[in-house]
Protein backbone atom coordinates (compact mmCIF):
# COMPACT_ATOMS: atom_id res chain seq x y z
CA UNK A 1 0.00 0.00 0.00
CA UNK A 2 1.42 3.38 -0.98
CA UNK A 3 1.96 6.28 1.36
CA UNK A 4 -0.93 8.74 1.67
CA UNK A 5 0.72 12.10 0.97
CA UNK A 6 -2.19 14.30 2.14
CA UNK A 7 -2.26 12.55 5.51
CA UNK A 8 1.48 13.04 5.87
CA UNK A 9 1.30 16.72 4.84
CA UNK A 10 -1.63 17.59 7.09
CA UNK A 11 -0.03 15.81 10.05
CA UNK A 12 3.16 17.81 9.46
CA UNK A 13 1.03 20.96 9.34
CA UNK A 14 -0.56 20.07 12.68
CA UNK A 15 2.88 19.53 14.21
CA UNK A 16 4.03 22.95 12.95
CA UNK A 17 0.85 24.56 14.32
CA UNK A 18 1.43 23.08 17.76
CA UNK A 19 5.04 24.30 17.73
CA UNK A 20 4.06 27.79 16.56
CA UNK A 21 1.25 28.01 19.08
CA UNK A 22 3.60 26.97 21.87
CA UNK A 23 6.16 29.54 20.74
CA UNK A 24 3.52 32.30 20.63
CA UNK A 25 2.39 31.42 24.13
CA UNK A 26 5.92 31.34 25.55
CA UNK A 27 7.56 34.18 23.62
CA UNK A 28 4.65 36.58 23.09
CA UNK A 29 2.32 35.56 25.93
CA UNK A 30 -0.42 35.30 23.29
CA UNK A 31 -2.99 32.66 24.21
CA UNK A 32 -6.28 33.36 22.44
CA UNK A 33 -5.29 33.52 18.77
CA UNK A 34 -2.60 30.88 19.19
CA UNK A 35 -5.22 28.44 20.50
CA UNK A 36 -7.57 29.30 17.62
CA UNK A 37 -4.71 28.72 15.19
CA UNK A 38 -3.84 25.37 16.75
CA UNK A 39 -7.48 24.27 16.79
CA UNK A 40 -8.14 25.04 13.14
CA UNK A 41 -4.77 23.75 11.88
CA UNK A 42 -5.00 20.45 13.74
CA UNK A 43 -8.58 20.02 12.48
CA UNK A 44 -7.30 19.92 8.91
CA UNK A 45 -5.38 16.72 9.55
CA UNK A 46 -8.15 15.25 11.67
CA UNK A 47 -10.71 15.77 8.90
CA UNK A 48 -8.46 14.36 6.17
CA UNK A 49 -7.86 11.31 8.32
CA UNK A 50 -11.59 10.98 9.05
CA UNK A 51 -12.29 11.23 5.31
CA UNK A 52 -10.28 8.06 4.77
CA UNK A 53 -13.09 6.17 6.53
CA UNK A 54 -15.92 7.97 4.72
CA UNK A 55 -19.13 6.01 4.25
CA UNK A 56 -19.57 7.18 0.67
CA UNK A 57 -17.96 9.32 -2.01
CA UNK A 58 -20.25 12.19 -1.02
CA UNK A 59 -19.23 11.79 2.62
CA UNK A 60 -15.56 11.83 1.56
CA UNK A 61 -16.09 15.06 -0.39
CA UNK A 62 -17.91 16.60 2.57
CA UNK A 63 -15.13 15.75 5.02
CA UNK A 64 -12.42 17.00 2.68
CA UNK A 65 -14.43 20.19 2.10
CA UNK A 66 -14.56 20.73 5.86
CA UNK A 67 -10.77 20.24 5.95
CA UNK A 68 -10.49 22.94 3.28
CA UNK A 69 -12.67 25.29 5.34
CA UNK A 70 -10.42 24.68 8.35
CA UNK A 71 -7.40 25.45 6.16
CA UNK A 72 -8.98 28.76 5.14
CA UNK A 73 -9.63 29.57 8.79
CA UNK A 74 -6.02 28.70 9.62
CA UNK A 75 -4.86 31.04 6.88
CA UNK A 76 -7.01 33.80 8.43
CA UNK A 77 -5.38 33.33 11.85
CA UNK A 78 -1.91 33.38 10.27
CA UNK A 79 -2.73 36.61 8.42
CA UNK A 80 -4.06 38.15 11.64
CA UNK A 81 -0.93 37.16 13.56
CA UNK A 82 1.24 38.69 10.84
CA UNK A 83 -0.86 41.89 10.60
CA UNK A 84 -0.62 42.42 14.35
CA UNK A 85 3.13 41.67 14.39
CA UNK A 86 2.62 38.74 16.72
CA UNK A 87 4.69 36.44 14.54
CA UNK A 88 7.30 39.11 13.94
CA UNK A 89 10.61 37.50 14.84
CA UNK A 90 9.05 34.04 15.09
CA UNK A 91 9.86 31.58 12.31
CA UNK A 92 6.41 30.78 10.93
CA UNK A 93 7.68 29.86 7.46
CA UNK A 94 7.54 26.07 7.92
CA UNK A 95 3.87 26.31 8.82
CA UNK A 96 3.03 28.79 6.06
CA UNK A 97 4.70 26.55 3.49
CA UNK A 98 2.98 23.44 4.81
CA UNK A 99 -0.39 25.22 4.86
CA UNK A 100 -0.05 26.37 1.23
CA UNK A 101 0.87 22.86 0.07
CA UNK A 102 -2.02 21.32 1.99
CA UNK A 103 -4.56 23.82 0.61
CA UNK A 104 -3.45 23.09 -2.96
CA UNK A 105 -3.66 19.35 -2.43
CA UNK A 106 -7.03 19.39 -0.66
CA UNK A 107 -8.49 21.72 -3.30
CA UNK A 108 -7.35 19.34 -6.05
CA UNK A 109 -8.73 16.33 -4.17
CA UNK A 110 -12.14 17.97 -3.69
CA UNK A 111 -12.36 19.10 -7.33
CA UNK A 112 -11.33 15.69 -8.68
CA UNK A 113 -13.65 13.88 -6.29
CA UNK A 114 -16.61 16.04 -7.35
CA UNK A 115 -15.89 15.29 -11.02
CA UNK A 116 -15.59 11.56 -10.29
CA UNK A 117 -18.83 11.61 -8.29
CA UNK A 118 -20.73 12.83 -11.36
CA UNK A 119 -19.30 10.05 -13.53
Amino acid sequence: MSENIILKKTFALAVEAVKLSRELQIEKKEFVISKQLMRSATSIGAMTREAQQAESKADFIHKMSVALKEANETEYWMELLAATDLIDGINAEPMVSSLKESVKMITAIVKTSKINLKN
